[in-house]
């Protein structure tokens, strides 16, 4: 992979030993330190954090925010609206949907946000929801509604299967 620098298309203002892929496309993006975009990427407009890394095929869309040190797998689906904040963990195949009623006007796109140290399984479908910090998206379930912080899902639609151990909420 080439380093990124000013002369090449893929736009990558004040980013120091960012990598990317020479089949990867990166318009009108921000990359952090030591950012690394795998082959076949496509991403434009977004801001992706020090140390986060984009596997293959991923799409990144207009607006989304990736924190330092993520790690989003190939063939997920970063829709506009999306915030992941670091530390957290996006696996393969993972889609996220900003239009509850499609189709519909941008205006009336809604969020989604993943938590710090949050981890979204495999094939996991997120609609415009916020993940809480240290939570966990059981692979391939559908999350409808907010997951609060530390509490494991999964399921479709996603149901909390309990906290992580010694977060359990006070009854």
């Amino acid at each position: 992979m080439a380093a990124a620098s000013g002369a090449e298309p893929t736009a990558t203002r004040d980013a120091k030993d960012a990598k990317i892929a020479p089949t990867a496309i990166v318009t009108d993006c921000r990359l952090g330190d030591g950012a690394t975009v795998w082959h076949y990427a496509n991403l434009y407009g977004c801001e992706i954090g020090a140390g986060a890394m984009i596997g293959s095929y991923v799409e990144v869309q207009r607006g989304v925010v990736v924190g330092e040190r993520v790690r989003v797998q190939s063939h997920s689906f970063l829709c506009s609206g999306v915030v992941v904040r670091d530390d957290a963990f996006v696996g393969h195949g993972v889609m996220t949907t900003n239009d509850v009623y499609p189709p519909s006007e941008e205006a009336d796109w809604k969020p989604t946000e993943v938590g710090e140290r949050a981890v979204v399984g495999s094939g996991a479908t997120l609609l415009p929801v916020r993940i809480g910090h240290d939570a966990m998206v059981g692979a391939g379930s559908v999350v409808t509604r907010d997951v609060p912080p530390f509490a494991i899902v999964a399921g479709n639609p996603a149901r909390v299967i309990r906290y992580r151990d010694g977060h359990e909420p006070a009854d």
